[in-house]
């Protein structure tokens, strides 16, 4: 029996190219904080200037002995980014407790139980492990697209899933958001497939796979998808960046979210603004001229589609243990509305996170854009949404009582562009 209060984990870590991890380092738990400090072989790694980075720097530098916290934090951010969030937890709880629904209290079980307890081949270049010596991946077999729908359904209804469908889910145990989801491979290429969920008031699969598709068409850096239909249902498949095949395996690229970037956990949330990761984006990120000009992009693009859950978590970048790289956008998602008036989920200019296009005039010089230079990428993806909307749409089979619910409302809402 596994305890549900883990002391220590071992964190491993792919080092770029890699197809191998090696130990990095040990978690311990401490007085309901988790800290981190590197192996004593890691770092005689880097002495021996063999391959080894630092986790992320300036959170867990190359440097011997437990390692302070960032003010404000119970655990390393660049660590947390490599949990389970709300939806993989459910998955978890329901393994290990055989339950609950929607209502269940994730807060039954310890961060490193959830990480020790969700799948290995989550995003990113980490993994944890009980042994600092013997690494054994947490893997579910390739199973098919109707099982996993039906542990999707299971886990909503607080179901205790069989063993067939408990290894189906468990893939996707380790990816974060609140939405049904799962970790797949098809024809050489790995996947996120996500799931429409019981709760859903209209098509959610097929708003983001619309979003998307246009957002791509308005020529940003976006992963690529598909939509494809299993057991009758549509299932989103996104198709991800942090992995490459090689002829021994499969390298991984390290990852940081915005959270990190910006010193702050999920309970400061709220406290993450566009303006201080475009100030982070100008020191330390690769080509940062083009790169404020795309999060710029994506910020207008996200208020003209209706995606107000553009979180500090829903940004992130590449680490390769120097510098940083902005990854392409992974979540584009319309969110329901009922009213015009919405707001964004990170500050965009001062205190003011209003989704309206006049925002982002007032924060375009934190990007080093002229007022004209901001109209025009305005103009540019206005344009592009109209001119794709209804093709992208016969792509997506998109209903005209969807497509009429999310024309107007979500896209191109008369707030956004006041």
């Amino acid at each position: 029996m596994i305890s549900s209060h883990d002391k220590e984990a071992y964190v491993w870590i792919w080092l770029p190219d890699e197809t191998e991890p090696v130990v990095a380092g040990r978690l311990e738990a401490d007085n309901g904080n988790i800290l981190f400090n590197y192996g004593k072989s890691y770092l005689e790694r880097a002495r021996d200037k063999k391959p080894a980075i630092a986790i992320y720097e300036p959170e867990l530098p190359l440097k011997a002995g437990v390692l302070p916290l960032h003010e404000g934090l119970t655990m390393p951010g660049c660590i947390r980014d490599a949990a389970p969030d709300a939806w993989g937890r459910r998955v978890i709880i329901n393994k290990k407790l055989g339950r609950k629904g929607a209502s269940t209290d994730t807060g039954e079980l310890d961060e490193l139980t959830y990480l020790l307890e969700s799948g290995s081949d989550r995003i990113g270049a980490l993994d944890f492990q009980r042994s600092p010596t013997e690494y054994i991946p947490r893997s579910a077999n390739n199973v098919s697209m109707e099982e996993l729908i039906e542990s999707v359904e299971r886990i909503e209804k607080g179901v205790p899933l069989t063993p067939e469908l408990d290894q189906a889910l468990f893939h996707g145990s380790s990816i974060g958001g609140a939405r049904p989801k799962a970790l797949i491979q098809d024809q050489g290429q790995k996947y996120v497939a996500k799931f429409s969920s019981s709760a859903d008031l209209y098509s959610v699969v097929k708003a983001e796979f619309v979003a998307m598709r246009l957002a791509a068409l308005s020529g940003l850096n976006v992963a690529p998808v598909k939509l494809i239909k299993a057991a009758n249902k549509d299932v989103l498949l996104i198709e991800r960046f942090d992995r490459k095949q090689k002829d021994q395996g499969w390298s991984r690229k390290a990852m940081v979210s915005a959270l990190t970037l910006l010193g702050l956990d999920d309970m400061m949330a709220r406290y993450a603004s566009y303006e201080t990761f475009a100030e982070i984006i100008r020191h330390r990120f690769t080509d940062p001229k083009a790169t404020l000009e795309e999060v710029f992009s994506r910020l207008v693009f996200n208020i003209l589609c209706g995606n107000t859950d553009d979180h500090a978590r829903n940004h992130a970048a590449f680490w390769n243990g120097k510098e940083l790289t902005l990854t392409p956008a992974y979540d584009i998602c319309p969110q329901g509305r009922t009213g015009n008036e919405a707001s964004q989920a990170m500050l965009i200019s001062g205190n003011n996170n209003l989704s309206q296009l006049k925002s982002c005039l007032e924060t375009a010089h934190n990007f080093l854009l002229s007022e004209v230079q901001a109209r025009a990428i305005f103009e540019k993806m206005i344009a592009a949404i109209k001119r794709h909307w209804d093709g992208v749409c016969e792509e997506a089979e998109l209903s005209e009582v969807d497509k009429k619910l999310l024309w107007g409302r979500q896209f191109l809402n008369p707030f956004s562009i006041e």
